[in-house]
Parts: structure tokens; sequence; C-alpha cells
């Protein structure tokens, strides 16, 4: 699955390269929109009772070359849905929207897979700057808004396992 999706992302690339480059007029340039692939389960729970706030379908970004393709070029992500970057280590983390269709919550977690900040409603394509605002191992990308209607809160946490 994994190969499959650096494969669409350099053909995507190679065909944009070659479409850009050629010097012929009316060349139309077809955008490759990424599909959702299932590769674990996640659920969300409330700090002091864990109780479940939420199950999610997510994709896994473990790889440098998946988390910095993360969710671009995505046209929806439906509620049940999100990426979750995992990091070697715990550190300050910064996010942007480049070629990031939708809107999204990012959610920056500790090594305890406790929440520790959270970036609502991330406006898309743009390039500032959205930081963790602590240290992060891991990073749960979710549709904008989700956040706040799921009454997420730091000291919040994940379980999750890969299929």
């Amino acid at each position: 699955m994994k190969a499959l999706r650096i494969v669409l992302m350099a053909l995507s690339t190679c065909f944009v390269l070659t479409t850009v480059s050629c010097k012929e007029e009316n060349k139309v340039i077809k955008q490759v929109e990424v599909s959702f692939k299932k590769e674990g389960d996640l659920t969300l729970l409330k700090k002091g009772t864990d109780s479940i706030i939420k199950n999610l379908d997510i994709e896994l970004a473990l790889t440098q070359t998946e988390r910095d393709l993360g969710l671009m070029y995505r046209n929806s992500l439906a509620d049940n849905q999100g990426m979750l970057f995992v990091f070697p280590n715990s550190e300050p983390r910064s996010f942007y929207m480049r070629n990031t269709h939708i809107p999204l919550d990012i959610i920056f977690l500790d090594e305890n897979k406790a929440i520790v900040s959270i970036q609502r409603d991330a406006k898309p394509m743009d390039e500032s700057s959205l930081p963790s605002g602590g240290a992060a191992q891991y990073v749960l990308e979710i549709k904008g808004g989700l956040s706040k209607k799921w009454n997420l809160d730091e000291g919040d946490r994940i379980e999750f396992s890969a299929l």
C-alpha cells in the first residue's frame, strides 16, 4: 500500500513536470487525487475517565516521505477518518497546509499519546506555520471542526493499532 502511494506520487510529479515543460498550448494539467487507505484503527479517549470519544479509521504516516505528503491532494475526508503521523522521538513540531485542499484540525500528542495542543480549522493551502506548543511524538489530522464538535482537550489521549 505504501509503495503504491509512493509510485502514485512519483507518477503525478513526472506528469506535472512533463506537462509544464512542454511548449504546446492548451495543455491541461490533471491533478491526481490521493484516496484514503485504511491502515489502522484509532480510539480517542477522555482524560480522567477513559470513556471513548470516537473511533477512527486511520492512515499511518511512518516514513519521512509519508509524513511530508500527509493529507495533501485530498478533496475529502470522512468524519470517521484521519491520518496519524508517527515520529521517532518527541520534540516541538510544526505543520503547514501546503497543497492541502480541506480544512483540518491538527492534534499534537506527546510520547504517552496524550494531547498537548490542537490547531483547529487550519486553512487549506495556507503555508503559515502551525506549531505544536510543546513536545509531540504523534500528530493526528482530522477534518476541520471535529475536535471542537467532539470536545477534545489537552490531556485527552489516543490508542491505536495498525492493521
